[in-house]
């Protein structure tokens, strides 16, 4: 009598519990496993669409923000006795600084928070936040050129605050390209490569850091042409009142659409991560055959 064949493809393989070929466990339904996957992968649209939705709302308050600044700053608040209405450049300059100021912060942040935990979300948040703090400070530079040349008859003035802004820039500039000749696509992330830029950055951009203090206080460390902090002063803010809700104003809409533009960066480098269920698209295992009872395998001698 010969002894039962096992029937092709449902060879059990060693020590896992699977059957070979398959990638199913014993005890398996093949369809709960596909109607898990696809549960997965609905409750992960929903939550897509639920942020999508906050983005949006969050979109429509920088809008709103925006044009209340813009209103104050340009019709309600005065001009300055002594710039004139070349001073309404405030309301953009100094918002636009404070918000590279809280990009850099949350650099540093983040970067401690992928070393502590070496979870790759933190360096997407850190990369994205860089990304938002060199537009804006590159931005502050240039409203400052504007600013100066009318005030002050000039583009450039070799000024510590001038000068430490811009060697600001230039770190966190050499911090990006640095990531990016370290890692230069999405296509490896997730492996050791991301891992390996990660660490770097991370020291890269703590490191950074220690120049935002120094261009802040380089207006009271050094002469300066700048004036000094005027919101922030020791005594009564020696600013008028209208001014003080104009600047208000445009710091809130900073900040709301500083938010809104790093919450989308970041849904846009999400998918350069590996994700730890499948596609909803993938190719479902192929399901168990049906048992075979012994009488049809064995035959007599």
């Amino acid at each position: 009598m010969d002894l039962p064949r096992p029937v092709p493809g449902t060879a059990r393989t060693a020590g896992t519990g699977r059957v070979a070929g398959t990638g199913q466990r014993r005890g398996t339904s093949p369809t709960s496993t596909v109607s898990d996957r696809r549960a997965a992968g609905d409750r992960r649209a929903a939550g897509d669409r639920r942020a999508a939705g906050g983005r949006r709302s969050l979109g429509w308050l920088a809008a709103g923000l925006t044009g209340a600044a813009a209103a104050a700053g340009l019709l309600i608040a005065p001009p300055d006795a002594l710039q004139g209405d070349a001073q309404r450049l405030m309301y953009l300059h100094v918002p636009a600084a404070w918000t590279a100021y809280l990009a850099f912060a949350a650099v540093l942040a983040a970067s401690l928070g992928y070393l502590a935990t070496h979870d790759l979300r933190w360096d997407r948040c850190a990369r994205a936040a860089a990304e938002l703090g060199v537009g804006l400070t590159a931005l502050t530079i240039a409203l400052g050129a504007v600013w100066g040349r009318a005030v002050w008859g000039t583009w450039w003035a070799w000024d510590p605050r001038l000068v430490s802004t811009a060697l600001l820039l230039i770190v966190y500039l050499g911090y990006l390209a640095a990531r990016q000749s370290l890692h230069p696509g999405p296509a490896r992330a997730g492996g050791p490569g991301a891992h390996r830029s990660a660490r770097i950055a991370a020291v890269i951009g703590m490191a950074g850091f220690a120049l935002v203090p120094l261009v802040h206080f380089s207006v009271v460390w050094w002469r300066s042409l700048h004036q000094p902090a005027t919101i922030l002063a020791p005594e009564r803010p020696p600013i008028d009142p209208l001014m003080a809700a104009a600047l208000g104003l445009s710091l809130a809409a900073f900040t709301v659409a500083a938010i809104w533009i790093f919450l989308r960066r970041l849904a846009t480098l999400e998918p350069a991560l590996p994700r730890r269920t499948p596609p909803s698209g993938s190719t479902p295992p192929p399901p168990l055959p049906a048992p075979t009872s012994a009488s049809s395998v064995v035959r007599a001698g």
